[in-house]
């Protein structure tokens, strides 16, 4: 009886934890993270100050955790879509599915990664470059394949990786600014997996 007892316990701070965590990246996505308060926080999460306090000791080591949490959520979706494909027009697509349906159905997700409060917190620097690095090598390694099998020229694969990935973000973010973001999903991923290829010279036909 005492172990049900402490695992519904358990339970409850879980749930607390999990609801001022997905109330933190719509607050901070929606005012930022300087006028972002943590009772903007709990008034949204719908819990005391005092379990913000019991969880972390301030605004900054919240946002810290956040922005890790909600990076490994959304790189761990473009790596498990892009490599559930064998080809690379296909990676391509798929990764940028998953991207544009986070960006449609957790905007403030994306907001969070791209523009956040990344330049306003210095201890997130280093989180900041190891998401960026991370997002990198998911376009990259299709990438490296490709020129193995000769469907795309000689090139830096490193250097194009991280033209797609700008140019994916950018293009993406302008996205989120459309009144009906869904309305313009499907033309978005087609545009830029054609964009991608191009800029590649992506070839079907292999040496």
């Amino acid at each position: 009886m005492a172990y049900r007892s402490s695992d519904k316990t358990r339970r409850k701070k879980d749930a607390k934890r999990t609801a001022m965590m997905q109330a933190a990246v719509h607050v901070f996505a929606e005012k930022g993270y300087h006028a972002a308060t943590i009772r903007d926080i709990v008034t949204a999460a719908d819990v005391a100050i005092g379990t913000f306090y019991f969880y972390f000791p301030d605004k900054e080591t919240l946002f810290v955790h956040l922005y890790e949490e909600t990076a490994h959520f959304f790189l761990g979706a473009l790596q498990q879509a892009v490599l559930s494909r064998r080809v690379l027009p296909e990676q391509i697509q798929a990764g940028l599915q998953a991207y544009v349906n986070i960006a449609i159905y957790e905007p403030a997700v994306v907001q969070l990664l791209l523009v956040g409060g990344v330049g306003s917190v210095p201890s997130l620097m280093e989180q900041h470059a190891a998401f960026r690095e991370r997002l990198i090598n998911i376009w990259q390694r299709p990438l490296n394949e490709a020129l193995l099998h000769g469907q795309i020229p000689p090139q830096n694969s490193r250097r194009a990786a991280e033209a797609l990935a700008g140019a994916f973000d950018e293009v993406i973010l302008h996205l989120l600014n459309h009144p009906d973001p869904a309305s313009e999903a499907a033309e978005t991923i087609t545009e830029l997996t054609r964009f991608a290829l191009r800029a590649i010279a992506y070839s079907e036909s292999s040496k």
